[in-house]
């Protein structure tokens, strides 16, 4: 079938879905599969009442499709999941038990960020109804439509200003408790957070895709995306995406939908302050970035917030079945790759504490875009509108971060029993240790604070913290109960980044310690750097 007898095919049913349907139309079942922005002219987003449903249709008509749920939000909303492949049903053990590779898709991570919501409810349908039928033998898909359901509920006119649609309003950023759902991938302080990476525990996906739209600079480019940012995600991960994955996504929707895409960025504004194709932050409370260091494949995609919300939606579409093709051709290439990774351990290897984005070595050619100014039919509110115009403007990209600290990825980590906050943290991550059985002593490295500081405006609820200071040699006593954390684990990127005192986005820069990292004080997490004995687990 071809895109147009299948975008032809769906208008049918949207209509019939719309006047009636006589008893020779097709099932109800896949009738409901519309969503409410197709049904309004995409006036209107999907609500969250209206996606269950749709699920539940879902699952009904394809024997594919399996529902279920992975925790509930701040107000109580079950957050849904389907799992779509040649399996028996949607338990994590079902899902492990294939050797298929598992893609984890989601969208509404953001509430006013809609088009993921829609592109991967059509996603669904398009499943349901045979497309793609080769990706069941290679893929199972874990489909997270709607993560964000408290924020994506909270419609007003109010929220993302100045994006192109939906006229009749969109959810807010942020959940219920006000966080930002996307800066709390390390830190944990919601419900949602939660629930998410233990997900990522349970299901344990190959690669991660979080749907986004953009916010900010008037560009050419229908989407953007990006890669996991931070300097200490493998750098094999970093390749396939970088040479192979994104390039072969970009080339084939230039060549079959005209589209340009490229990775996300923005021009800073302000005067004295040089053009640059700039990208975003690399520390691991942002989604991609976190999968990276869990040594998964994390892609972000970005929707032009100015292009209408039906050419946000089908781009974002579009990006998503590129890149599961590409998942299908070389599934097994990616499989053992994420194996690869996490058999390879970072002890002993300098890893980053902090980083910087780093200039390009040559300049390159941006496509800057334009935009005109409309009302919003029902609000009379002013939004932006792309112009189809692109015009290559030369300037350096800096789309990649290097460390400007570094620090020598220990053996283990030794945590005083008292430091819940660290130790439930960890647990939450899924991060390995056992408990001392009895008092032990330990050539082991303690870190003397010789600076602390925090920022003066509050972020995410934070005064976020900044210690400087040095590892020096020392034999202790560290008392039963002491829990110990080798880091010759899969998980030992991520556990580095959120034990290292001088981490940007670990448990001292999130203030789980305040009361003990006073300049002159000693860190209260001990490492060593010869592997520990095996402690009682």
């Amino acid at each position: 079938m071809t895109r147009a007898d299948h975008t032809a095919r769906w208008a049918g049913l949207v209509t019939l879905l719309c006047v009636g349907c006589g008893p020779a139309g097709p099932p109800d079942h896949v009738l409901m599969l519309a969503t409410r922005a197709e049904r309004t002219g995409f006036q209107q987003s999907t609500g969250y009442g209206e996606i269950t449903r749709q699920l539940q249709y879902a699952a009904a008509a394809s024997d594919l499709v399996h529902l279920t749920t992975f925790g509930s939000t701040v107000d109580g909303r079950p957050i849904p999941l389907v799992v779509v492949g040649d399996l028996p049903d949607a338990r994590p053990a079902s899902v492990r038990a294939s050797p298929r590779l598992r893609v984890w898709l989601q969208g509404a991570i953001h509430g006013g960020e809609v088009c993921g919501k829609e592109a991967l409810l059509m996603l669904l349908r398009s499943l349901v109804v045979g497309d793609h039928p080769e990706w069941a033998s290679s893929m199972t898909l874990l489909i997270a439509p709607i993560y964000n359901a408290d924020g994506n509920e909270r419609i007003g006119p109010e929220n993302r200003p100045y994006q192109l649609g939906p006229y009749e309003g969109a959810g807010e950023r942020a959940n219920t408790q006000g966080l930002d759902l996307n800066r709390d991938h390390m830190k944990l302080e919601s419900p949602e957070a939660r629930a998410l990476t233990l997900a990522y525990q349970d299901y344990d996906p190959h690669v991660v895709i979080d749907l986004h739209t953009t916010n900010g600079t008037e560009h050419a480019y229908h989407l953007t995306y990006a890669p996991p940012l931070h300097p200490n995600t493998h750098p094999d991960i970093d390749a396939l995406l970088r040479d192979e994955w994104l390039p072969t996504v970009t080339t084939e929707i230039k060549r079959r939908d005209g589209q340009d895409f490229y990775y996300y960025g923005n021009v800073p504004r302000g005067t004295n302050v040089e053009p640059r194709w700039q990208t975003f932050d690399h520390r691991p409370r942002f989604n991609n970035n976190y999968a990276g260091l869990r040594n998964r494949v994390g892609i972000l995609s970005e929707a032009y917030a100015y292009a209408s919300f039906e050419e946000r939606v089908r781009s974002t579409l579009r990006f998503v079945e590129e890149t599961l093709q590409f998942a299908h051709e070389r599934a097994d290439t990616i499989t053992a790759l994420v194996d690869r990774v996490d058999d390879a351990s970072v002890v002993g290897m300098r890893m980053t504490t902090r980083a910087a984005a780093q200039r390009s070595e040559t300049p390159v050619q941006i496509l800057l875009g334009a935009t005109e100014e409309v009302q919003n039919p029902f609000t009379r509110a002013t939004m932006k509108r792309r112009l189809d115009v692109a015009e290559p403007t030369t300037m350096y990209e800096y789309g990649t971060f290097s460390a400007t600290d570094e620090e020598t990825a220990p053996a283990a980590y030794y945590i005083p029993a008292d430091l819940t906050a660290v130790i439930d943290l960890l647990a939450a991550h899924g991060v390995d240790g056992g408990a001392t059985d009895a008092p032990t002593t330990i050539t082991a490295e303690q870190f003397t604070i010789t600076a602390s500081s925090q920022d003066e405006r509050l972020f995410e609820g934070h005064l976020q913290r900044t210690v400087d200071g040095a590892w020096e040699p020392v034999e202790q006593e560290v008392p039963a109960g002491t829990l110990v954390v080798p880091v010759d684990q899969p998980l030992g990127r991520l556990l580095f980044s959120l034990l290292e005192p001088r981490s940007d986005d670990g448990v001292v820069n999130w203030n789980l310690l305040d009361d003990q990292v006073r300049v002159g004080a000693v860190y209260p997490i001990l490492r060593v750097t010869e592997p520990p004995s095996s402690p009682e687990q």
